[in-house]
């Protein structure tokens, strides 16, 4: 039988007046370095966060949640962060920021399957 690995991940949050502290979970990201597994899930629902924060710039908004992906990935054209390890790059895009897009704390668990734990977080947690 596999043994189970260790792994962290957060929730991704988009909080459009931060001082209200009102947000909308659009993602989760997972870390699990035994399976060097770094990857982000998320759904834009443009309806949703336009009732919280009507007159958001949702362009910009897009393009700030779609770095976690490229950050993710390694993409080498988003900029230094990318090019950081695994574990640094979970926690720069995990770390506590006072913005409009912005991570939950970060929470450990055990996993057999990195995919399959994403997929399952994420119907939990933002579907």
């Amino acid at each position: 039988m596999q043994e189970p690995y260790l792994f962290e991940y957060a929730v991704v949050r988009v909080v459009p007046r931060v001082e209200r502290e009102e947000f909308i979970n659009v993602g989760v990201i997972i870390y699990c370095p035994k399976q060097q597994f770094l990857k982000v899930r998320f759904v834009w629902n443009e309806a949703r966060v336009s009732a919280l924060a009507p007159g958001l710039d949702m362009d910009c908004l897009k393009d700030n949640i779609n770095s976690f992906e490229r950050i993710c990935h390694g993409d080498k054209h988003a900029g230094p962060i990318a090019k950081l390890d695994l574990a640094s790059r979970f926690r720069w895009l995990t770390a506590t920021r006072s913005t409009v897009v912005q991570s939950s704390k970060v929470h450990p668990g055990l996993l057999l399957d990195a995919e399959a734990t994403l997929n399952k977080l994420f119907e939990q947690l933002v579907s």
